[in-house]
């Protein structure tokens, strides 16, 4: 995955954003770790900041998304 690319979520047909630039942080997964956070317990992991419609960017696990197309 690259900047420039067209992706979207694993889990939903969700609707196509773009990769704008990749960064790391942290995000807790409650299904693996329980509720109760504990952020000295995590390492950050790659997101990729993605831009969907109308000034819309939401930073994504990397891990959690799929390459629609591939920029050139």
């Amino acid at each position: 995955m690259k900047a420039g690319d067209l992706v979207r979520l694993k889990a939903a047909q969700s609707k196509l954003g773009v990769a704008l630039k990749f960064i790391e942080k942290k995000c807790w997964r409650t299904d693996k770790l329980g509720p109760r956070i504990d952020w000295k317990k995590i390492d950050p992991e790659p997101h990729a900041v993605v831009f969907f419609n109308q000034n819309h960017q939401m930073a994504i696990p990397i891990v959690d998304l799929e390459v629609v197309n591939e920029s050139r």
